[in-house]
């Protein structure tokens, strides 16, 4: 433990120490684990109770709870937190209850109150307001909306002192308004918090909460951000302007208004997804597929490759099922690639099959780019899915994606409504080249 190694996900160590503990949770290893909850260092007891949580997590350790019970009024705020945690998970809420009505530490209560879950909702009159909070939240989450105004109310009363020790109370906040579809509520909320010094934090959280899960949300806050920006810049104010001018529809909106910023907002504008291949003549194309086994199923530049076989004439047969096999046999990027060639091989008679095999992954993250890049170049032969493109376009929330931070997942959606409107311009605008089917060479 003291060099790190047995809190490490996947070391040796750590793999060991879980095994003896639970080949034997009244063993020496077991013993010596729950001993060092009380040794002198600080450190030592926070690493310790982390093995105990995360221990607890995999089987049942009354000993475990037990000895978290006993750090609840540790010196080192910490090790209390962490106690809490693990007492808070042990799957016993009538426990939970009853020590959260014994101890006093608020950092403590805050954490056994956020680990009752749904149960915390009858506390809605307890002393601290993190909990009361909490379970106004919870509340709200099965409220009818007669009862919301009454609620609502109690929420933006403790918010401030409930802020002390609920660090995120902006996500939790628009986690639950997001939940209930209440997106013109929490831009009044915005709106109110963002007026008052002593809750402008909690407002520009809860406005980078709204950014992330609501497409019309940086349009309508970034001017209040802005504004309250030039009043008194803080760490929170900051990262609510930079999440909100990921949107490309909030920055062409307010051009003028972030003209001033110190800092530049990074693009969104869209690009093609399939970067920039290498440039095929048909004899480069034609010598490339000929290594390539006839039921290929992923070819990297196959846009460029087949663009050069049919710009010089017909497929042969070979190249052919080569290319059959690419479109049909499963989906994904060369899939949408090579689905408006085969339409150009084909001809008209294919476009229903390909575009029931193209719509329904315009909104996967992982490779609706790729495929409203193909819709795209078929231009005005892709009208019959201008509603699903349309359905992108046209959604008020976010594509549910996941991403290693939740700015980096709005700016997959950015990335895909941005393709979304290519492509759409594409179909109204483009035409498409589409030679009728040709017959290969004997």
């Amino acid at each position: 433990m003291a060099d790190g190694t047995a809190t490490t996900p996947a070391h040796p160590s750590r793999i060991a120490l879980f095994d003896a503990v639970g080949a034997d949770p009244a063993g020496p290893v077991a013993i010596r684990m729950l001993q060092l909850t009380h040794a002198g260092e600080p450190f030592v007891r926070r690493e310790a109770m982390d093995l105990l949580c995360s221990l607890t997590g995999e089987r049942p350790w009354p000993e475990a709870v037990e000895a978290a019970l006993t750090r609840l009024g540790d010196p080192d705020e910490e090790v209390r937190r962490r106690a809490a945690y693990l007492v808070g998970h042990s799957g016993q809420p009538d426990l939970v209850l009853t020590t959260l009505g014994d101890v006093t530490d608020p950092a403590v209560r805050t954490v056994l109150a956020r680990a009752l879950g749904p149960a915390v909702a009858p506390l809605r009159a307890d002393r601290l307001a993190a909990v009361r909070f909490l379970a106004n939240l919870e509340t709200l989450r099965a409220a009818p909306p007669t009862r919301r105004p009454d609620l609502d109310a109690a929420l933006l009363t403790d918010a401030r002192e409930a802020a002390l020790h609920l660090a995120d109370i902006g996500h939790l906040w628009g986690r639950m308004l997001y939940g209930l579809g209440r997106e013109q509520h929490i831009y009044a909320l915005v709106t109110r918090l963002l007026a008052e010094p002593a809750t402008r934090d909690i407002g520009a959280e809860l406005a980078r909460e709204a950014c992330h899960n609501w497409r019309a949300a940086p349009v309508t806050l970034l001017p209040l951000l802005i504004r309250h920006r030039d009043q008194g810049a803080t760490p929170c104010l900051e990262d609510a302007l930079r999440t909100a001018l990921i949107s490309e529809t909030a920055r062409r909106t307010h051009g003028a208004l972030i003209a001033g910023l110190p800092f530049t907002p990074s693009p969104t504008t869209h690009r093609s997804p399939f970067g920039n291949p290498p440039v095929y003549d048909s004899a480069s194309a034609a010598a490339l597929l000929a290594t390539r086994p006839v039921g290929i199923v992923r070819l990297r530049h196959a846009t460029a490759i087949f663009s050069a076989l049919l710009d010089a004439g017909p497929l042969t047969f070979r190249q052919a099922a080569q290319l059959y096999n690419l479109t049909f046999s499963r989906p994904g990027r060369s899939q949408a690639e090579c689905a408006p060639a085969w339409l150009r091989h084909a001809g008209f008679s294919a476009l229903p099959r390909l575009l029931a095999l193209m719509t329904p992954h315009l909104a996967e993250y992982t490779v609706g780019e790729f495929y409203l890049a193909g819709l795209a170049r078929m231009g005005r032969h892709a009208l019959p899915a201008l509603p699903a493109v349309t359905a992108v376009i046209d959604r008020r929330t976010r594509i549910p994606v996941n991403d290693s931070t939740r700015d980096a997942e709005m700016e997959l959606d950015e990335r895909l409504l941005s393709a979304a409107l290519h492509t759409r311009h594409a179909i109204l605008t483009v035409t498409a080249p589409w030679p009728p089917p040709r017959t290969p060479p004997p």
